[in-house]
């Protein structure tokens, strides 16, 4: 297994499992399954409204002996409700209430934006706080608190472009240490990669399988990576599945890959990409693929009923 390194040493596995999505009653079976497969990064969210099962999961293979905590890399992510300062900590503390651990491996700031308390999904204007209202400057102060206190080891942001991380960058203390983008093959975001890589920002890509199971009407016509013929091509000459490439396409740029699924035999598939090597010649391939494509566009965040567009998410608008 490959790690990357933060800058005081610590280590993340690059490939770990993904939890967005995965329904209650099966979570739990799935992190059993993937610690069991070896997988030692978890990758949760407030919002993904399962902590409670994941965290069951981590205490069965603790409990089975299967594993120590220590030897767990346990993501988890500040949902856009609890951006104000003092929301900060007990939103931590909750999520670590409900995983069963004393503290986050690393913990992450999910979305650049704000709703107001208590709205899970902002639907209308007075859900959403403006920049304004609840400065990411104080949301940024109030993650440096949270590692002070030990409560996480490492903190970070997602769905952050080089703007809002230049923002982080000229507050005083510590700096983001990872961003969890959408990333694969069909949005590599070289830009990004070299914008972080150069700064000692470590990169996680969500959704490395191009969000198949996205079936909505809004998503009918979106290409589909994992029917992509040069993909397969190469998965073929390797021996492997379109998802192992899509994997091991990640880590070979040095980038942490969660792929997610409650299918054990998919579980076992998944970790075992972190042998696979690609040659110079596949992933030339694959950065000539000829597709530019995001799933996760964010436009649920923005529109007439937001304060927020597109620009204050990605640097491609």
């Amino acid at each position: 297994m490959k790690y990357l390194s933060f800058q005081n040493g610590d280590q993340i596995p690059a490939l770990g499992l993904g939890t967005w999505k995965s329904e209650p009653g099966q979570v739990r079976k799935a992190v059993v399954w993937a610690i069991e497969a070896g997988y030692r990064h978890l990758d949760c969210a407030k919002i993904y409204q399962n902590e409670k099962e994941v965290g069951e999961g981590i205490e069965i293979a603790i409990r089975s002996g299967s594993v120590k905590r220590e030897d767990l890399f346990v993501t988890s992510k500040l949902w856009n409700n609890a951006h104000k300062a003092d929301q900060v900590k007990p939103a931590l503390e909750n999520t670590l209430k409900d995983l069963g651990l004393d503290y986050l491996d690393l913990y992450l700031v999910h979305w650049p934006l704000a709703f107001k308390s208590g709205v899970t999904f902002a639907q209308e204007r007075e859900d959403f706080y403006t920049y304004e209202e609840a400065p990411l400057s104080a949301t940024w102060q109030a993650m440096q608190e949270m590692k002070e206190l030990g409560l996480a080891r490492h903190i970070g942001v997602s769905n952050f472009n080089q703007n809002k991380l230049n923002e982080l960058a000229s507050l005083p203390g510590q700096q983001p240490e990872m961003n969890q983008v959408e990333m694969h093959p069909f949005l590599p975001q070289a830009n990004l990669v070299n914008y972080c890589k150069s700064r000692a920002i470590l990169i996680t890509a969500y959704s490395p399988l191009g969000s198949p199971d996205s079936r909505s009407e809004k998503h009918a016509n979106d290409p589909k990576l994992l029917d992509n013929e040069k993909i397969k091509e190469i998965a073929d000459r390797h021996g492997a599945s379109v998802g192992q490439v899509l994997i091991a396409w990640s880590i070979a740029r040095d980038i942490a890959v969660i792929p997610k699924s409650t299918n054990r035999g998919r579980i076992e598939e998944n970790f075992k990409a972190a042998e696979l090597q690609l040659s110079e010649s596949d992933l030339q391939e694959l950065a000539n693929i000829g597709v530019n494509h995001r799933f996760v566009d964010g436009s649920f965040f923005t529109g007439e009923n937001s304060p927020y567009n597109l620009h204050d998410l990605w640097d491609d608008h």
